[in-house]
């Protein structure tokens, strides 16, 4: 619920032109005692810089993100936020993206060369070889 009411708040209904690219709330951790909650989100589609810039307007707008998750949990307690950029999904996607690289890389050489790596050779098998 939490995570759900965060991410339609920051999509629908705030309007800081700071804020740009896809963000994704990717997991919500909420203290024992229900009082705090950690919100982790991705930013993608956008250059590092206006990433930062993106996640710190989200920090300035805790109070309009508070406030709405307050009117969305009616008769609970509502956590007080916190927000960490979460890492683990742009570390993953870079990760993937290194292995489809290293994948062509190492397919491309077969796919181009194919025909002279693997070509016969017709002179006779006791005559010594040219370099």
């Amino acid at each position: 619920m939490i995570r759900d009411s965060v991410s339609n708040t920051i999509q629908n209904r705030l309007s800081d032109p700071r804020i740009m690219g896809l963000i994704s709330v990717t997991e919500v951790s909420i203290s024992p005692d229900t009082k705090n909650a950690t919100v982790y989100l991705s930013i993608f589609g956008v250059d590092e810089k206006a990433g930062k810039l993106t996640f710190a307007a989200i920090q300035h707008a805790a109070g309009p993100i508070q406030a709405a998750l307050g009117r969305d949990l009616t008769g609970r307690v509502c956590p007080h936020l916190r927000f960490e950029l979460d890492t683990k999904m742009k570390k993953t996607l870079q990760t993937l993206d290194l292995i489809d690289r290293a994948r062509r890389e190492y397919e491309q050489p077969f796919e181009e060369g194919a025909e002279q790596n693997f070509e016969l050779d017709d002179s006779d098998e006791d005559e010594p070889q040219s370099p």
